[in-house]
């Protein structure tokens, strides 16, 4: 059985897909982007203030799933520049420290809205709470 998740702290899907869905204990998100969920225009004109504005979105949809940063196990970054991966790789550091979960990482490109990064996440929940 699955469960669609939805937050208002992170931005309304932008064509036919869910923010997330939740099946068999792990959370899948969609890809999130640099919009501002209140304006829905794109937060940053930098690959960092980019990265941390999905992040920070990423984050909203899992917390909506009832889950943490923590329990993310793995993440897929989409960068259009690979030479902008030390920048963006220390906003990651900031969202999750040094017990990161399994990343990717990979140049495209182009992304919805000509931004500059995307991100994806899965968690899991493990029901240890």
């Amino acid at each position: 059985m699955r469960r669609i998740i939805h937050t208002d702290k992170a931005p309304a899907a932008i064509g036919p897909y869910s923010q997330a869905n939740k099946a068999g204990g792990f959370l899948f998100t969609a890809g999130q982007i640099a919009l501002d969920p209140v304006t829905m225009e794109i937060v940053g004109d930098s690959a960092a203030e980019q990265a941390r504005q999905a992040l920070q979105n990423a984050r909203a949809v899992v917390e909506a799933g009832d889950l943490t940063l923590k329990d993310v196990v793995k993440v897929t970054m989409f960068i259009r520049d690979m030479a902008q991966f030390g920048n963006i790789n220390a906003v990651y550091q900031e969202f999750f420290g040094d017990d990161p979960p399994a990343r990717s990482v990979v140049e495209v490109s182009r992304l919805p809205k000509d931004v500059l990064v995307e991100i994806e996440m899965i968690a899991y929940d493990s029901g240890d709470r």
